[in-house]
């Protein structure tokens, strides 16, 4: 799960996903910037979390690495800009077809981004925890029937 800072929207995809999974899947996330890396997700995605019954508190931004398209079978973004500056770093055609817009599984072929709650209230996390949930709940079944 890549978002731009990893302590908003990727961390809540992170932890939904995990949450949706037996424990032998590994699921983790990243920001394509590197400014809060080692730092605990956004108090209001944490707050989100909470609310919905997930404890994201033990994460720890990073940024995304070259390494993780091989550590990864699917590397979800969250917008289409993350999807440009994950895929430009890809070096093998391979790992580019990894890179899929989450939203793509909710609205195929439309490339919608789930909007950055950053600059906003409570409501915006709440409304992008409910996207992320729908979308991480088609890929825990894709996942589970493979």
């Amino acid at each position: 799960m890549v978002c731009l800072g990893n302590i908003c929207r990727s961390p809540l995809a992170e932890g939904i996903l995990r949450s949706k999974l037996p424990n032998n899947f590994i699921v983790d996330s990243a920001g394509t910037g590197g400014w809060h890396a080692g730092e605990q997700p956004d108090k209001r995605s944490i707050l989100t979390a909470k609310n919905r019954g997930i404890d994201i508190t033990h994460q720890r931004a990073r940024k995304f690495q070259k390494n993780d398209f091989e550590n990864f079978d699917y590397i979800y973004v969250m917008d289409n800009q993350n999807f440009k500056d994950v895929s430009s770093l890809a070096e093998k055609e391979n790992h580019k077809a990894k890179v899929q817009l989450i939203l793509e599984e909710i609205f195929p072929g439309e490339r919608v981004d789930v909007p950055d709650p950053y600059y906003g209230g409570q409501d915006g996390f709440e409304k992008v925890y409910d996207m992320l949930d729908e979308a991480c709940e088609i890929i825990a079944k894709k996942l589970e029937n493979k």
